[in-house]
């Protein structure tokens, strides 16, 4: 009994401490923060690329010029003045999670306050000349730094893996107003574990950002409310269908975005990584061939394309999967700054609505559904965030038994053709290139 009374002593004192409710202001303005600045983002990428969509209407033939031009501008700048952002954001998180406790100096790197403004600078100017890009990978790395600096800031007695896991999952909550994905991501794909010591933070930080959302932009779902429905049988040819076709064109995605991650310097005697602006230049011409040749709208992150085959609302033309993983690939592969989350997705739906033709049976709103889900799937390898993700953002509890069957079998066909996931392949990358730059 004496011991028992000892403990609540001591547990009374920490709680009653100024310490411990400054440390706990701390993390709950962070977590604050991390909602304002994500929906700041979301905002001006809209913005954006409205800006760039309007552009495109006006001259036709402007990408041409203006995507491989802001391509090499942006890559130019991240190379100059911010190495740290360049590519999705994930991989930096994740890589600063393992670096936390053996080199700090080297997650000031990739989390510190420079690194964060600059991507969100360049973030907009890639929107702004048409990259085929997103802004919730961005907000993952965002989210970690403001969550971590805001928080040390104030003295926070917590864990410091556990703030920079927090803001990313504070991230993907406020970029998609999807709570439980933030959690899950968390879970799943940052950490790949749930540690008691993490979870308080992860949640309350996740609901702070959230909070925010709300406050801000109200309750909605990303995609609206999709009209998917069952249609029998044909849910089975359709989750065939697209698990299997989502899982392969995905793992592919994520295969070759690691392979020449690693050994883009072995080319031509590493020509394109020692002239990486026209590198960049050329993978920004790419894209904007697919789109003007093409006449479809690859560019940007394709949200009202997916959200027109979710939702049944409009015409997205036949091959649009295809030509966004095609523009995806090369916004990827240029190392711009930009998150692959929502052209994922986009191109999934996209993928899902082109693979009708296989199962005419099943409605078409199904397939894109169904798309996104085997197709994202297939390039993060993260089945459990694709389920509450898809399923957050369209509202369709209907769907919950397809959801996760596809999800299942394109996860188990992506690793036939890549064996790593991409997120954590690329964090080794950086893993791999702070020791170099030490040595």
């Amino acid at each position: 009994m004496k011991e028992l009374f000892k403990r609540l002593g001591a547990n009374f004192a920490h709680l009653s401490s100024l310490q411990h409710w400054k440390s706990q202001l701390a993390l709950w303005v962070s977590g604050l923060l991390v909602g304002v600045v994500c929906i700041g983002l979301a905002m001006a990428a809209d913005f954006a690329q409205n800006s760039f969509m309007w552009l495109q209407t006006k001259a036709k033939y402007a990408p041409l010029i203006i995507t491989p031009l802001g391509f090499a501008l942006t890559s130019w700048v991240t190379k100059k003045w911010f190495e740290g952002a360049k590519g999705s954001g994930i991989p930096q998180v994740i890589a600063a999670g393992k670096l936390v406790s053996s080199d700090n100096k080297a997650v000031d790197f990739l989390l510190s306050v420079r690194t964060a403004l600059g991507k969100v600078v360049l973030l907009l100017i890639g929107l702004l000349c048409g990259a085929s890009v997103g802004r919730e990978g961005p907000s993952v790395q965002i989210g970690a730094a403001i969550m971590r600096k805001a928080a040390r800031f104030g003295g926070a007695l917590i864990d410091e893996k556990a703030l920079i896991y927090a803001g990313g999952a504070a991230g993907v909550a406020a970029a998609f107003n999807t709570p439980l994905a933030g959690v899950v991501f968390a879970i799943e794909e940052l950490g790949k574990s749930f540690e008691q010591k993490t979870s308080g933070t992860i949640l309350l930080s996740v609901m702070l950002s959230g909070v925010v959302s709300l406050a801000l932009i109200g309750n909605y779902t990303y995609f609206g409310i999709a009209s998917a429905h069952t249609s029998g049988l044909g849910d089975v040819a359709a989750v065939l269908v697209c698990g299997i076709g989502g899982g392969l064109l995905g793992g592919t995605f994520s295969n070759l975005n690691i392979y020449f991650s690693r050994n883009l310097g072995n080319f031509f005697g590493g020509l394109f990584v020692k002239k990486n602006i026209y590198f960049a230049a050329g993978c920004g011409l790419v894209v904007a061939l697919i789109g003007v040749i093409s006449g479809t709208n690859v560019f940007g992150t394709g949200y009202n394309e997916a959200k027109n085959m979710l939702t049944g609302s409009g015409h997205v033309a036949q091959g649009f999967g295809f030509l966004k993983f095609l523009a995806n690939l090369s916004s990827s592969l240029s190392g711009i700054p930009g998150g692959i989350f929502a052209p994922s997705l986009s191109a999934g739906a996209g993928l899902g609505s082109d693979l009708h033709f296989i199962v005419p049976m099943v409605p078409l709103t199904t397939m894109a559904l169904l798309g996104m889900v085997g197709y994202f799937t297939g390039v993060v390898q993260a089945p459990l965030t694709t389920m509450v993700v898809v399923m957050e953002m369209t509202d369709d509890h209907n769907m919950i038994i397809p959801i996760i069957a596809t999800s299942l079998l394109a996860f188990s066909v992506s690793r036939l053709v890549c064996r790593k996931p991409l997120y954590h392949s690329l964090a080794l990358g950086f893993i791999r290139n702070n020791k170099s730059n030490k040595d």
